[in-house]
C-alpha cells in the first residue's frame, strides 16, 4: 500500500489506572481550532492533509485473532490508501477501552479521531462535547460531509437518533440499512450431541436443564453451558437470554409503555434461583465472571462446553467449520430464546435498533477537522459504502451485474480462516463503523444453514415490544443517570454474581432491593421515562 498506518500501544492499564479517576476531571481549555477551509459540495481524493492523523480506537476481536495491530489489516491500509489520509492508531488493550480511553482524556494528549460507544460516555456525548473532549459536528457535516448528510436528510428516523437531546451531532454513526441486520445473536447448541442423545433442541427452562444435565453426564461436558462474562457478569444475559423466560431483562424495557428495570422485579429472582440451582449442579460454566471471547472459542472448540449465548458470524461461523474439520458430525444449531411454558412466545431477544452505539468522534484539539470529516464521508458514499460492506473489488469481492458478491478468500479462505475472520481484514461490514451496513453482507456472510436458521430463529421473540429505543438525553440526564447507573450496575453484577455462586442466600434478595432503591434507581426510571416521552413526542 501507499501509505503505511503506525501504531502505538497505551502503556497497561493496571499501571497507570491510579492516574486518572472516573471520566471527567477537568475540562479541556483548548479553543477549537478553526477549520480553515472553504466548503465544497464534494470532496476529492486523496486528500492530503498536511500531517498523518492520529485515530483511537480498540481493534475487533476477529481481525485481532489473526492481525494484532491496525497497521496489519488489509482495510485500515487501503482505507487510507483511498482516502490520501495517513494514520498512527493509538490501540488500547482488549476489553479495556473504556479504562483507556479514561487515562487518554485525563492526560489531555487527544488524537485527532476518537472512535468508541458514546452513548456509555458518563454524561453522555453531549458532557464530551461541553467539556472540550469531542467536536459538535453539526457545522462540519453541514459543510463537509455531503454523503452522511444526504442519508440523514431521507432518513429523519435514523437522525433523531445519531443526536443528543440538545440536536447535536457528536460522531460518524454506525448505521444498519434494513430490518434484517438487527438481529444477530442467541442460544446456540451442540445439535449432533441433542441427535446422539435423542433429545430435541430445547425452547423451555425445563428442557434446557434436561439437556445440560446430559452434556454433562453423558457426554462429559465440564461447563455445559458457558457464556461471556466479560467485561461485565452476566453480559451475555442483557439480551434476554434465559431471564427473559422470568418476563425481564437485566436493564431497562418497556412493559405496556411503562420503563421497567429488571432486577427490581420478582421475575429476576426467580432466574437467579434457576441459575443458582443450574451451577450447584455443575451446569454452568464454573468461571462465569472471567469468561472472554478466547476462553468461549475455546470451550465450544474442544467439547468442553456444548451450549452458549453469541452471535451468528463470530460464534457458528467461526466455530462450525473448525468443528467439523475435526469431526465431520459435528454441528452448531440456533436455538430459540427459551420460555416457561411450551408455544409461549419469547418476551425478549437481541434486537437492535437501526442505529448502533459505536461511532467516530472528532477531537475538539484537531487542527485537521476537515480533512477528518472528509475522510470519514467516505464510508457513507457510494464507493465507500462498497468498501467498507465488501473490501476491495477483485480481491475480497467481484461484481455480479449489481451484486458484489465475495470471493472464496473471505467465504472458503486459503488460510482456513474462518469467514468471520477473513471478512475482518478487508472490510468492516460484520462489525461498527463510520459506514451504513448492507443487507448483502450478512446475505452471505451467514453462508452456513445453521446461521441463516439460527438468525430466523432468534428474531422470533416479542423483543420489539419491549425494546427501550435509543432515547437522547441531555447532559444533565446523561450525569445524572450515569452517576446512579453506574452504582446500580455494579450493586447488581454484585448481587447476580453472589446468588448464583451460593455465597448470598435468595433471602438477601429483599435487602438487595433496598440498596439498589437507596442507590436512587427510582431516579434513573423517570430519566428513562422522560426522555422516552421527548422522543415520542412529534
Amino acid at each position: 500500500m501507499k501509505h503505511q498506518a503506525r501504531i502505538r500501544f497505551l502503556i497497561p492499564v493496571s499501571v497507570i489506572l491510579a492516574l486518572a479517576g472516573c471520566f471527567g476531571g477537568e475540562k479541556a481549555q483548548a479553543p477549537v481550532p478553526p477549520l480553515g477551509e472553504e466548503p465544497g459540495s464534494e470532496a476529492s481524493y486523496p486528500l492530503r492533509p498536511e500531517r498523518e492523523l492520529t485515530y483511537w480506537a480498540e481493534l475487533n476481536g476477529n481481525a485481532g485473532s489473526v492481525r494484532p495491530t491496525f497497521m496489519e489489516v488489509p482495510f485500515f491500509q487501503e482505507w487510507q490508501n483511498r482516502t490520501g489520509v495517513r494514520l498512527q492508531f493509538i490501540q488500547p488493550p482488549a476489553n479495556r477501552a473504556k479504562e483507556a480511553l479514561n487515562v487518554l482524556l485525563a492526560s489531555g494528549e487527544l488524537p485527532d479521531l476518537i472512535e468508541y460507544e458514546w452513548e456509555r460516555f458518563p454524561g453522555g456525548p453531549q458532557k464530551a462535547i461541553n467539556d472540550g473532549y469531542i467536536r459538535k459536528l453539526n457545522d462540519v457535516i453541514d459543510r463537509y460531509a455531503p454523503n452522511l448528510k444526504r442519508y440523514l436528510q431521507e432518513h429523519p428516523d435514523v437522525d433523531k437518533q445519531v443526536k443528543t437531546a440538545e440536536g447535536s451531532y457528536y460522531a460518524f454513526p454506525f448505521i444498519r440499512d434494513s430490518d434484517k441486520l438487527r438481529t444477530y445473536q442467541g442460544p446456540i447448541i451442540r445439535k449432533d450431541w441433542l441427535d446422539d442423545l435423542g433429545l430435541a433442541v430445547p425452547s423451555t427452562m425445563d428442557e434446557w436443564y434436561t439437556v445440560l444435565k446430559a452434556f454433562k453426564e453423558k457426554k462429559g461436558a465440564e461447563a455445559p453451558l458457558s457464556f461471556l462474562g466479560v467485561p461485565t457478569a452476566l453480559q451475555a444475559m442483557e439480551n434476554g437470554a434465559f431471564v427473559g423466560a422470568y418476563g425481564v431483562i437485566k436493564g431497562f424495557y418497556l412493559e405496556d409503555g411503562q420503563v421497567k428495570y429488571g432486577p427490581l422485579e420478582p421475575g429476576y429472582k426467580a432466574f437467579l434461583a434457576t441459575f443458582r440451582q443450574w451451577y450447584k449442579e455443575g451446569l454452568i460454566d464454573r468461571n462465569i465472571a472471567a469468561v472472554d471471547t478466547r476462553s468461549l472459542d475455546a470451550s465450544i472448540l474442544s467439547g468442553r462446553s456444548g451450549a452458549t449465548i453469541w452471535n451468528a458470524g463470530a460464534g457458528i461461523g467461526t466455530w462450525q467449520p473448525l468443528l467439523a474439520a475435526a469431526d465431520a458430525r459435528a454441528q452448531l444449531a440456533g436455538a430459540p430464546y427459551p420460555v416457561l411454558k411450551k408455544g409461549e412466545r419469547p418476551f425478549y431477544g437481541q434486537r437492535s435498533y437501526y442505529t448502533g452505539l459505536g461511532g467516530v468522534a472528532v477531537s475538539a484539539r484537531s487542527d485537521q477537522v476537515v480533512k477528518a470529516v472528509r475522510m470519514l464521508d467516505y464510508g457513507y458514499g457510494p464507493e465507500g459504502h462498497l468498501f467498507f460492506n465488501f473490501g476491495i473489488e477483485g480481491v475480497s469481492y467481484t461484481m455480479k451485474g449489481d451484486y458484489p458478491q465475495y470471493t472464496d478468500l473471505i467465504l472458503k479462505n486459503p488460510d482456513k480462516l474462518a469467514p468471520s475472520q477473513a471478512l475482518a481484514m478487508y472490510s468492516r461490514a460484520s462489525y461498527f463503523g463510520p459506514f451504513v451496513q448492507d443487507e448483502r453482507y450478512a446475505e452471505q456472510y451467514y453462508s452456513l444453514p445453521q446461521q441463516q436458521e439460527a438468525a430466523r430463529i432468534w428474531a422470533d421473540t416479542d423483543a420489539d415490544r419491549h425494546l427501550l429505543p435509543p432515547t437522547p438525553k441531555t447532559e444533565r440526564e446523561n450525569a445524572e443517570l450515569s452517576v446512579i447507573m453506574q452504582d446500580v450496575g455494579v450493586l447488581v453484577d454484585e448481587m447476580s454474581l453472589k446468588m448464583i455462586l451460593g455465597i448470598e442466600p435468595l433471602e438477601a434478595y429483599d435487602s438487595y432491593l433496598g440498596k439498589i432503591r437507596s442507590l436512587r434507581i427510582d431516579r434513573a426510571l423517570e430519566i428513562q421515562k422522560e426522555a422516552l416521552e421527548r422522543y415520542n413526542s412529534p
